[in-house]
């Protein structure tokens, strides 16, 4: 195990791309313990890891790659320069599986976690998976662990699955959230339970004026049967990273237990739809951070149910403007009111 298979993954996959046009090669991973680092994916390809199968992030830093920063984000997240190439990647690619029985990809990001508590980083800390300018990719039936940051992160892609993962994180871990579509259309997230130091599902859209100019939303965006266990961050997060704009996001079958926010927002698109929603002892129930200038229209929440903890935190509320419909909710939603503040 303490042999690096990085070689070897890396020269299987590019051997087995030789024969994408005969349907499509598997590279199966057997049980055991495989010490890796960061090896590219192929078209037309399926990896997948049997049961007991355990893919294990070198913690060789030195060896990792670095990689220009996105071009929607203009520089890292924990640096200024580039960025740690993530343990799976993959660029331009068509029809791509990464899947198995349940095996497990393990970041062992407690030394990436140390490094970036202590200001040692000199660039952003390696996602688990990341797959950029790619369509029609399926992320399903695994166990993602102690990913050093973000552990799933399509981008600039299209028809994405991710479904039946396991996604475990300490939860405070720095910014393991868990699946980040990020200016991706036509993508489902369903069937998933996570227990994250971050946000479960962060979605985002590039970063200030490198995501303007970049201009590509994330839209057409299903999130189902989700159960997220996060005490620091939101079980949905729409942001904050959104310059490129969010559209067209639909969530359904929520659980947040223990979380701080079943979901927060900075800006949402009029078809962003929340229904049969369960939060259990969060903090709080949701969050909608506006825009001045450009006020939410048309939430459509539904079926929404909300436990309150034992002492509920007390807020000098404000409200301005309101105009909205309810109907049986319990207890009866208090009367909003309009107060001025003089200066």
């Amino acid at each position: 195990m303490e042999k690096h298979s990085t070689q070897a993954f890396q020269e299987a996959v590019n051997q087995l791309s030789q024969y994408a046009s005969d349907g499509g090669p598997q590279l199966i991973v057997p049980a055991g313990q495989w010490l890796t680092g960061s090896f590219n994916l192929t078209s037309h390809f399926t990896l997948f890891l049997q049961k007991d199968a355990v893919l294990l992030a070198s913690q060789e830093i030195n060896e990792c790659a670095v990689i220009d920063p996105l071009p929607s984000y203009g520089h890292g997240r924990d640096a200024a320069g580039g960025r740690y190439i993530s343990l799976l990647f993959g660029t331009n690619l068509t029809d791509v599986i990464i899947t198995g029985e349940n095996g497990t990809i393990d970041g062992q990001g407690e030394l990436w976690w140390q490094k970036f508590h202590s200001k040692k980083l000199k660039y952003t800390r390696p996602y688990l998976i990341e797959i950029m300018h790619s369509d029609n990719i399926q992320i399903s039936n695994l166990t993602l662990l102690n990913s050093p940051s973000w552990n799933i992160h399509p981008v600039y892609s299209n028809n994405i699955i991710v479904q039946g993962i396991t996604i475990l994180a300490p939860i405070k871990s720095p910014n393991t959230d868990a699946i980040n579509p990020d200016s991706c259309t036509n993508m489902r997230i369903e069937d998933n339970y996570i227990v994250s130091g971050d946000d479960c599902v962060a979605v985002k859209s590039g970063w200030g004026e490198y995501g303007i100019k970049y201009g590509m939303p994330t839209s057409q965006l299903i999130i189902r049967r989700l159960t997220c266990i996060s005490p620091y961050s939101a079980a949905i997060a729409l942001g904050s990273e959104m310059s490129g704009g969010i559209q067209d996001v639909r969530a359904k079958d929520i659980t947040a237990i223990n979380t701080e926010s079943e979901s927060g927002s900075r800006q949402l698109d009029k078809r962003d739809n929340y229904r049969d929603v369960v939060a259990e002892n969060v903090s709080m129930a949701a969050r909608l951070e506006g825009i001045s200038g450009d006020p939410f229209t048309g939430i459509c929440m539904l079926n929404i149910t909300i436990s309150m903890a034992k002492k509920a935190k007390k807020y000098p509320w404000t409200y301005t403007d309101i105009e909205g419909i309810t109907s049986g909710v319990q207890p009866t939603p208090c009367q909003f009111s309009y107060r001025e503040f003089g200066h």
